[in-house]
């Protein structure tokens, strides 16, 4: 595994040990899951906002809708639910 230095502020490093200690995860790994939550976040505020505005064109829109119903019919396994 490589690594690299970033320089962060003081009181980011002691809450960055503090997550540590409370979770009993190494601080690379506290920051590793912290990071990876955030890229989640802006991933899904991202496509919120792209259906925001999806949404707000009425023809646009009408297709999204079309094109779901068409894909709905592929889940039917017409297996009974147990």
């Amino acid at each position: 595994m490589t690594t690299t230095t970033v320089r962060i502020k003081r009181e980011t490093k002691l809450a960055l040990d503090q997550l540590a200690n409370q979770t009993g995860q190494k601080t690379q790994d506290v920051l590793d899951h912290a990071i990876d939550a955030y890229r989640r976040r802006i991933f899904l505020d991202q496509a919120n906002r792209a259906f925001a505005t999806l949404r707000q064109d009425d023809a646009r829109w009408a297709e999204e809708i079309a094109e779901r119903k068409a894909w709905s019919a592929t889940s039917g396994d017409d297996l009974k639910d147990a």
